[in-house]
């Protein structure tokens, strides 16, 4: 065996991983793709442990075993992704008291499927580990290095490949590795591997059953009689569809009562969907017909500021331009940070014209934190689907957003914000907090007076002032909602009692204590608690839901669920909104891999004479390895949430952190052999370097990403890296040095399992300590736990470990 198996190994694993992630966002939803990583460390783990327990089995029988592994993993590749793609999994089942158990069983089919492949690949890994426990620096740095390579060739293959068919083209150099693995055995190796990769290809490409599951948004539509996809892009923000059908109209709210207005109602247009999901209604013709503009929801700050101009944060693919001058804007400026979109705009998509040019609009791929401070502006606008649009468009509703929004307004100048409250009106109260916490920080003492809220059956608006609100402005809005049958939820002086009078929509508040509807005629259930929230009351929903602010720090916005009610919650899945299941399927990771990293732990005590560990190391090891896993991954997380802010797509963030991290950890754990001699000086010096690099992240990571949110996207991603390379040199070191203390017997793997076991532990901690106490939490705890991994450094030496154990013959290079 030479490295380059090792290195295709590792990239084709991970590969492997980020495809089913992708697979699972497309097919399913994103929420799932936790499972994939939890499979990934789980076989890893596993892989360890067995090759703990049986180590002078395998390495006796390494030669045939590194080359026959290739060929194996093409096959449990191809054969697990089969089965992923013909698992009936139904997520909206789950939440069904009356049909959730099968689906528990279709969850193990995923586990059935996939865990082999991981498996094989894990012992691929670490029994690389133990032939070459000599050069442990080397191999790590060809593990991580290929894994890296491997997130930056995925992110690649998804400008030209649909996400169903990034599989099959990673089995390729899955084949290849065999070509170097197979020592004496090659030729037989790599006639095996070519054979197995030539049927895996025709049964997954000729016989292909990834498909939208039929609860994506784009199934139904799809399936109506003469739909078609008009146009498809591929890249790896997802695969897009331009569906053509007669369903699709344009998404907005208009007043019942349009006719009466003597409104047209919204025109038909394409639908823009992104891995199934609809993001934005894209015009069927040009010009763009707008005439229903004046009978929808958003249309109220166009009659308290007319001849206004105007910051639109997001474009609903033109429509929202056109609907804006409708009203009698006088200048525009659209912010629209979805790159796919604003390409539609400018050069259109298959059927799709460009969006006519016109002389007071001027539309930047921009995100609204980086135009902060250009321009003065009488009304912000956030479209009604912006949010949805894009997963990191959260951070245009967090605190800090709403406080550079009225940064910049004019004299009487309103900031607009949409909330959808079609599964939970408490989103709107949540954001009636985050709009209370800004215009606090903006220096204003009684926000009430300067908010009012409005609303449909459907959706709210909030609408914000610096100056607070005249007795003119507030009855222009009460005329405006009146003649379109929409309620006035709060404004400054409401009488609620009164109010209830002359509701148009009702909207009684939900018991999540009792899962039902509690209504004893017309509700509000916003107005019954606006002005307790505005005011930093307590309030009922205050005891059911979490409303803190949202904030860049916790820029989570369907994140209303406590999870210190988890008992209720569970009696309650039927009732919860997609978007928060995320986090109960975070929670249900997070118990499983405790459960598996408890199991790997106990395994020196159930078998001690295999692992022969010395009884002064073990303790401090048990603490050191997890320590290293946990720490690592809370970085890495930190820096994805941080980097998919700074250059405004969550897939680049991710496949340019990993990718850097692990080339650099790489780099790092090359380096250790220089070190070898002087393990505890280096360790230490690791944990300074993190030690003052977290500080550092701290105090000045977000002033930088927001001073530099306008710098081009190669500048910002070189940036990035320059942030990533330091830690990640120094983190790449304490592992091999590690293991180095471990020697060539079975604790070795087993302290490579317990690296992996640990690592499933950290993703789902890290999103539970983010999602509960913000990221900067998560940093400080990887400093922490760098520090514990100073302190635990492993005391044995060689000469205690592996006294009794003969020397491992390597594989023929």
């Amino acid at each position: 065996m030479n490295f380059a198996a090792l290195f295709l190994v590792s990239l084709a694993a991970v590969g492997y991983e980020t495809a089913l992630t992708r697979y699972f966002a497309v097919a399913k939803w994103s929420e799932y793709g936790y499972w994939v990583i939890s499979i990934v460390m789980v076989g890893f783990a596993l892989s360890g442990v067995v090759l703990a327990l049986w180590r002078d089995a395998f390495v006796r029988r390494a030669p045939v075993l590194m080359a026959a592994l290739p060929a194996a993993l093409v096959l449990t590749a191809a054969v697990g992704y089969h089965f992923t793609t013909t698992n009936p999994f139904n997520p909206l089942q789950l939440q069904n008291p009356v049909t959730w158990q099968p689906q528990l069983w279709n969850i193990a089919g995923y586990y059935a499927a996939l865990l082999p492949f991981f498996f094989l690949a894990g012992l691929f890994i670490s029994l690389s580990f133990v032939l070459y426990a000599d050069r442990i620096g080397r191999v790590y740095a060809f593990d991580l290095t290929g894994a890296g390579a491997g997130s930056a060739v995925v992110l690649a293959a998804m400008y030209a490949v649909h996400t169903f068919h990034l599989v099959p083209l990673l089995l390729v150099p899955l084949a290849f590795a065999a070509v170097f693995s197979g020592g004496t055995h090659r030729w037989k190796a790599v006639l095996a591997a070519v054979l197995i990769l030539g049927a895996a290809e025709a049964v997954l490409l000729g016989d292909d059953e990834a498909d939208y599951n039929d609860f994506k948004a784009i199934y139904a539509p799809l399936h109506t009689p003469n739909a078609k996809i008009a146009a498809s892009v591929n890249t790896p923000r997802g695969d897009y569809a331009l569906l053509d059908d007669f369903t699709e109209r344009v998404d907005t709210d208009i007043s019942n009562n349009a006719g009466m207005l003597g409104v047209e109602g919204p025109p038909r247009s394409y639908g823009l969907y992104r891995d199934g999901n609809r993001i934005a209604a894209l015009p069927s013709r040009q010009p763009i017909q707008s005439g229903y503009a004046g009978a929808a929801l958003d249309a109220l700050p166009y009659q308290l500021v007319p001849r206004a101009r105007v910051m639109v944060v997001g474009a609903s693919g033109g429509f929202r331009t056109a609907e804006v001058l409708r009203l009698g804007a006088a200048q525009v400026r659209v912010l629209e940070p979805e790159p796919e979109l604003l390409r539609v705009m400018r050069d259109g998509l298959g059927p799709v014209s460009p969006v006519a040019p016109s002389p007071n609009v001027r539309v930047v791929g921009s995100t609204p934190l980086a135009n902060t401070g250009r321009g003065v502006y009488d009304v912000v606008d956030l479209s009604a689907d912006f949010l949805d649009a894009a997963e990191t468009n959260a951070t245009a509703f967090s605190r800090e957003a709403i406080v550079s929004y009225l940064g910049v307004l004019a004299p009487n100048g309103i900031v607009s914000i949409p909330v959808s409250i079609r599964d939970f009106p408490v989103y709107a109260l949540r954001m009636l907090s985050t709009v209370r916490a800004a215009l606090l920080a903006a220096g204003i003492d009684d926000p009430a007076a300067h908010v009012i809220v409005y609303r449909s059956a459907w959706n709210v608006r909030i609408l914000v002032s610096r100056e607070g609100w005249s007795a003119a402005a507030i009855a222009t809005a009460r005329k405006f909602c009146d003649d379109r049958s929409f309620d006035m939820s709060w404004y400054p002086g409401l009488d609620v009692a009164k109010a209830r009078a002359d509701i148009y929509n009702d909207l009684p508040a939900v018991s999540f204590d009792k899962g039902e509807v509690e209504s004893g005629g017309p509700d509000d259930s916003i107005a019954d608690e606006a002005q307790a929230i505005l005011s930093g009351q307590p309030s009922p929903s205050r005891d059911q839901f979490n409303l803190a602010p949202i904030t860049l720090d916790q820029p989570f916005f369907y994140a209303v669920l406590r999870l210190d009610r988890i008992g209720t919650i569970l009696k309650r899945l039927e009732i919860l909104p997609q978007a928060e299941v995320g986090a109960l399927v975070n929670l249900a990771v997070l118990a499983q891999a405790v459960a598996i990293a408890a199991l790997v732990l106990l395994v020196p005590l159930a078998a001690p004479g295999r692992i022969r560990s010395s009884r002064a190391g073990l303790p401090r090891a048990v603490v050191y390895f997890p320590a290293l896993a946990l720490g690592f991954l809370f970085i890495e997380i930190y820096l994805i949430e941080k980097a998919s802010f700074w250059l405004g797509d969550r897939t680049n963030g991710f496949a340019l952190v990993l990718t850097g991290m692990l080339v650099f950890s790489g780099l790092g754990s090359a380096l250790s052999e220089r070190v070898v001699a002087r393990p505890r000086w280096a360790i230490a010096v690791v944990a300074a370097v993190v030690l003052v690099w977290c500080a550092l992240v701290l105090m000045w990571l977000q002033p930088l990403i927001l001073a530099t949110l306008d710098w081009s996207f190669l500048a910002r991603s070189g940036l990035l890296l320059s942030l990533i390379a330091p830690v990640s040199v120094a983190i790449g070191l304490p592992f091999p040095l590690g293991l180095n203390r471990a020697g060539t017997g079975g604790f070795l793997p087993w302290a490579w399992g317990l690296n992996g076991a640990f690592s499933v532990v950290a993703t789902p901690l890290a999103n539970l300590v983010a999602r509960e106490s913000g990221f900067s939490r998560v940093l400080l705890c990887a400093a922490i736990l760098y520090g514990v991994a100073l302190m635990t450094f492993p005391t044995m030496r060689k000469s205690s470990v592996w006294h009794d154990i003969p020397a491992p013959s390597p594989v023929a290079e």
